[in-house]
């Protein structure tokens, strides 16, 4: 059994999430705040994993290395398995991190000034990565039901129409924790064959999947896979996102090879040591950590949208399919997204994302990272209430 209650101090660790405050949040004083904003998770990672990285230890010399063929085995295997997804080792390309990997993509494929469609809202890289680049984003909005989102297909058609050479899908959804089912998949592939539209498919969260749900890869389901570039990481899943390890599965090989030669480009080295043998031993022997981290996942939910929602007046909570995120609705207190934040920074000294941090369509709404235990999860709801008493 995997220790999922103590609380590990990260102070002082070099951590973007507990040492980096000051940085993110305008207060005075950040240094007493709870932060429960980026998603990375306050569990230690599988021992498997940390056993892995101290055998790699144990050989003194760190020289350059080559990724084996082990690693892409446990990859194939793993998607296999998990996710009935059959890959070759061929397709796999391995990248220091998901955004890296969506930025290789973009990079590749389009042209300053070529249309790249995301929906809204979602993950802030999806519009700051092509936007840096000089490509122009487009959004579909999705639609809101029953706490949750769809896809507006009509809608989706649409914006296809107008040139648009990459559609960035997020699966499963972050903020909002949706999990796509095979008909949107179909619907979503579909169009953008008929349309010439490149698929890059970010399915990063993909194994933090609660009962019933199943993640379907969009390849599995997509009429023609060359058509398909998807990126998979053991990162969040077993929380590894310091180590810095992705891969980019591609079937066609001539998007591999320009792939491979933009990679030579930037100069861009294959991953470390120890980033390897993290994957390896998470993807071989992280199988029964990952379903103790879901148990504990669930059941943080569960006690944030019965506290919150019982407690403070005009929140609404519909618990996510996948992630470990919630997506917490304040429209019906009232508070503006300024307001709210000043309360929650200073009164309830707790850090959240702001909706608008995911594009306008998130306005109204709070993104939560509950992946910790739950003594950090009651100090937060605690600090929450307070905020809004």
């Amino acid at each position: 059994m995997t220790n999922f209650t103590s609380v590990i101090e990260r102070r002082n660790s070099h951590s973007v999430k507990w040492d980096n405050m000051e940085g993110i949040y305008p207060i005075p004083d950040a240094s007493d705040i709870l932060p429960m904003w980026i998603a990375d998770m306050d569990f230690a990672a599988p021992s498997a994993v940390i056993e892995a990285i101290h055998r790699r230890l144990e050989h003194p010399v760190f020289g350059y290395s080559i990724v084996p063929e082990e690693s892409k085995t446990a990859l194939s295997n793993w998607l296999q398995k998990k996710h009935q997804l059959s890959i070759e080792n061929d397709w796999i390309i391995f990248q220091q991190g998901v955004i890296p990997a969506i930025a290789a993509v973009i990079e590749t494929f389009t042209n300053k000034g070529d249309k790249v469609l995301i929906h809204t809202p979602v993950y802030p890289p999806f519009t700051h990565v092509p936007t840096r680049m000089g490509r122009v984003v487009e959004t579909c909005r999705l639609i809101e039901k029953e706490g949750s989102f769809a896809l507006d297909a009509e809608a989706f058609e649409k914006c296809l129409q107008s040139g648009v050479k990459v559609f960035i899908l997020c699966n499963p959804h972050n903020p909002g924790g949706k999990m796509w089912s095979k008909e949107d998949l179909t619907v979503m592939a579909e169009l953008c064959q008929k349309y010439n539209v490149l698929i890059l498919s970010d399915e990063i969260h993909s194994d933090l999947i609660f009962k019933p749900n199943k993640h379907i890869p969009i390849m599995s389901v997509a009429p023609d896979k060359n058509n398909i570039i998807s990126c998979f990481a053991p990162t969040k899943t077993f929380n590894l996102a310091g180590i810095q390890a992705a891969a980019i599965v591609v079937s066609d090989e001539n998007k591999k090879q320009q792939l491979n030669e933009h990679a030579l480009m930037h100069g861009q080295m294959e991953l470390n040591p120890f980033s390897t043998a993290a994957l390896q031993a998470a993807y071989n022997h992280g199988e029964s950590w990952l379903e103790e981290l879901l148990e504990v996942l669930s059941s943080n939910m569960d006690y944030v949208i019965e506290q919150l929602t019982s407690k403070v007046d005009g929140l609404k909570i519909t618990k996510p399919e996948s992630t470990y995120l919630l997506w917490i609705d304040y429209r019906d207190t009232g508070l503006s997204e300024k307001e709210i934040m000043d309360r929650l920074l200073t009164k309830g000294k707790l850090a959240l994302d702001p909706g608008t941090k995911y594009g306008a369509a998130g306005e109204g709404f709070l993104r939560m990272n509950v992946a910790c235990p739950l003594a950090t999860i009651e100090d937060a709801v605690a600090r929450f209430i307070k905020a809004l008493s």
